[in-house]
């Protein structure tokens, strides 16, 4: 018996994400007309220069504060369990995500610091 779940639920999915994608380009597409009848020129699609910090460094920046994050939550909550003598799952649980938090805001504010 096939179970019809699983399946609905990747449709919805699927059919979500193309409803996004071919809203966003359809959108834009209008938009570039409507520019286009009233006269103005192809060269205001495409930027000149790159003003904000390339997409890999900020990516490898976020990434490497996550994981750092992720390690010292690792380290924080055996510490809480071991000298503290909390449960281990809440220990371990609640440190990586405080941290992992942590080395995305910091992360978030020197991609700031980049542009």
């Amino acid at each position: 018996m096939i179970r019809l779940e699983p399946v609905l639920i990747l449709l919805v999915i699927f059919g979500t994400l193309f409803g996004i994608f071919y809203l966003f380009y359809s959108t834009r597409n209008k938009e570039r007309m409507a520019l286009i009848e009233k006269g103005a020129e192809a060269d205001i699609f495409f930027s000149k220069k790159q003003k904000t910090a390339p997409v890999w460094k900020i990516l490898i920046l976020n990434l490497s504060l996550l994981l750092m994050g992720i390690g010292l939550g690792l380290l924080i909550g055996h510490l809480i369990y071991s000298q503290l003598g909390l449960e281990e799952e809440i220990a371990y649980s609640s440190c990586i995500l405080i941290t992992a938090g942590l080395g995305l805001f910091i992360g978030f504010h020197l991609s700031k610091k980049l542009d």
